[in-house]
């Protein structure tokens, strides 16, 4: 007898309209930790993303009928959810959050396209590095920081972001170009100031 198949993210949102709790809680059960790692690392506020992560998945459970599955995925259509919650609170909040954990999964490996080639790949080797680099991902305008955000560190795909942020795949492409480079820029100014310190130092 064959393994049964694992349902999709479709089967299970279906199930749920249908009034099946249990597909509910699975559909939970697989898409939280991408939807909470997505608001934290937009507003770098950890009761923040837990509080969104729930309150997107509660409009979900009064508005199943909003999921169109001709126009993307239910992944999709969550991280849209999550995504205007979190640009209302941006807006609240300017001109960030603070910073409520510096360890956590900031902690892992980036991305290595988050710093181009030309960027000051020196500072990956340094201790404090992460924490530079998330910094700079939370000083991103929110329109660069989401595509870096959803793209690089969650690893949604092109398609299921541009349907998230209600924008062509075009723009999602190049917004996370410019915002790479902007990346840099932030990475290599908080560089800057370590070579004339270092000269200082090594004057008599």
């Amino acid at each position: 007898m064959g393994a049964t198949s694992e349902p999709t993210d479709d089967d299970l949102l279906r199930r749920a309209r249908e009034g099946d709790p249990e597909a509910f809680g699975r559909l939970y059960q697989r898409r939280q930790a991408g939807i909470y790692r997505f608001v934290w690392r937009m507003t770098g506020s950890r009761s923040l993303a837990e509080d969104v992560t729930q309150e997107t998945f509660m409009v979900l459970m009064r508005q199943p009928e909003a999921y169109d599955p001709s126009r993307g995925s239910p992944a999709a259509l969550l991280y849209g959810i999550a995504r205007n919650h979190v640009l209302r609170q941006l807006q609240r909040t300017r001109p960030s959050l603070p910073l409520d954990d510096p360890g956590g999964e900031w902690s892992g490996p980036l991305p290595e396209a988050l710093v181009s080639r030309e960027g000051p790949d020196h500072l990956l080797a340094r201790a404090e590095a992460v924490r530079e680099v998330r910094r700079a991902i939370l000083a991103l305008p929110p329109a660069f920081r989401e595509v870096v955000v959803l793209c690089e560190l969650v690893e949604v795909s092109y398609a299921d972001a541009a349907e998230a942020l209600g924008c062509p795949v075009g723009t999602v492409r190049s917004r996370l170009h410019r915002a790479r480079g902007l990346l840099s820029e932030a990475l290599r100014a908080a560089a800057e100031p370590e070579a004339p310190r270092a000269a200082g130092r090594a004057m008599p």
